[in-house]
């Protein structure tokens, strides 16, 4: 099944502006982790954070969004 382009350029910008402040996030709370000031647990978030990103950037890139796929609207 081909992925058909379902977001604009706007769209586009914003996953991407998303994708790279949620690794960003990711690699900050590994900082933290490691640094001992966030429990053993935080792991979980930290790839969470990563891997959540990292999709958000290749749906920017795509141009496919799995939430408009679904058929809901979203406001961009």
């Amino acid at each position: 099944m081909a992925l058909v382009c379902n977001i604009d350029a706007a769209g586009k910008a914003a996953r991407l502006r998303s994708g790279i402040f949620g690794v960003v996030a990711g690699i900050l709370l590994a900082l933290v982790t490691v640094a001992g000031i966030a429990p053993s647990i935080a792991w979980w978030g930290v790839l969470a954070r990563i891997a959540g990103g990292s999709f958000a950037i290749w749906e920017a890139r795509a141009g496919w969004c799995v939430v408009r796929a679904m058929g809901f609207k979203t406001p961009v």
